[in-house]
């Protein structure tokens, strides 16, 4: 059973650096934020089933994601999909792209399959997140996946952190609340992280 919740924005900011520098990196972000809570995740991609017939027509198709929260058993999955991000023409400074989404209840796997996907690929993620505002800072490591018990298993030393500096939630371009609102929040992070964590736009 799935619950849509409509057809929104995400703007986000993307960083990465090696784990010398996390403690820095950490006490400035916690520095800057209002609270912090352990990150655990589990990210299925799934693509069309005819998704390679789409890219030898040149399209792109688009890909459909299922998360769920480790670090709280009961939680749902959450289903959900990016489209292609807006222009760097329109919005230079940071990416800003539309996104659906919706909670499932049940085997969110085969409600994917049922919707005419397979899937592709599957990461864990494990590390922090951060809230500042309206945004969510997420920090994180990729975790190996044993090839026999298919569980997690801990990130080796010398993995890269990734950094998501994004909306928390799905947006809606309005007068209350424009784009341009979220894209300064996202700005003031990259400000008070230079030196420390280059952060920036990207298109994929």
């Amino acid at each position: 059973m799935a619950t849509s919740q409509g057809h929104c924005y995400e703007v986000v900011l993307f960083g990465e650096f090696f784990s010398r520098d996390l403690k820095p990196i950490l006490n400035r972000i916690t520095l800057h934020s209002e609270s912090s809570s352990p990150l655990h995740t589990r990210e299925i991609v799934f693509e069309p089933l005819d998704a390679q017939q789409q890219r030898d027509k040149g399209t792109e198709p688009i890909l459909l994601r299922a998360k769920k929260e480790l670090e709280e058993p009961n939680e749902p999955w959450i289903l959900y999909s990016y489209l292609k991000p807006e222009s760097a023409r329109v919005h230079p400074e940071a990416t800003v792209r539309p996104w659906a989404t919706c909670q499932v209840i049940g085997d969110a796997l085969s409600f994917a399959a049922a919707l005419g996907y397979t899937r592709r690929s599957q990461i864990y993620k494990r590390g922090f997140v951060f809230r500042r505002g309206s945004l969510a800072i997420q920090m994180f490591q990729q975790e190996q996946i044993d090839p026999k018990t298919l569980q997690p298993i801990p990130a080796l030393p010398d993995t890269l952190w990734e950094v998501e500096v994004k909306t928390a939630s799905p947006i809606r371009n309005t007068q209350e609340t424009p784009i341009s609102q979220s894209i300064e929040a996202v700005l003031d992070v990259q400000t008070f992280m230079k030196g420390l964590l280059d952060l920036r736009r990207q298109d994929s």
